[in-house]
């Protein structure tokens, strides 16, 4: 199992873009691509997004939810929560500098804020190998 997370680890690490879903008000999955900022293993995936986002209204009524990604034939899908990071030291340190399209008062923005999800189950199909794990 640690091969096919570190395997999982590394698309992760490639990957530009993912798909995360809210649940939103009405208790339906809202899935929506975003570009990556950052990834820690397999499972941990930071993001940046607008404090007036449908998603993140919905993260703030209801922290749960799923988050994919893929390359090639390969693919990891994971439940489980998004915290939502407005603290000033943590926005200036995952600034990018294409973020000013989107945040143009720079990392001090007051609608630019992070969403950190952290995976606590995924299902894994990899090289032929298919399993649901809790991680």
């Amino acid at each position: 199992m640690e091969a096919i997370i570190e395997k999982a680890a590394g698309i992760l690490g490639r990957c530009e873009t993912v798909i995360i879903t809210s649940v939103n008000k009405e208790g339906y999955p809202r899935p929506v691509p975003m570009s990556k900022i950052k990834s820690e293993g397999a499972t941990t995936v930071w993001l940046a997004t607008g404090s007036y986002s449908l998603k993140t209204k919905d993260f703030a009524a209801n922290p749960k939810a799923g988050l994919c990604y893929q390359e090639g034939g390969n693919s990891v899908a994971l439940t489980g929560e998004v915290e939502i990071i407005d603290d000033e030291a943590t926005k200036k340190e995952m600034w990018q500098d294409w973020f000013i399209n989107h945040f143009p008062g720079g990392p001090t923005d007051p609608s630019y804020i992070l969403l950190k999800f952290k995976g606590t189950h995924a299902t894994i199909w990899i090289d032929g190998y298919f399993s649901h794990e809790e991680v």
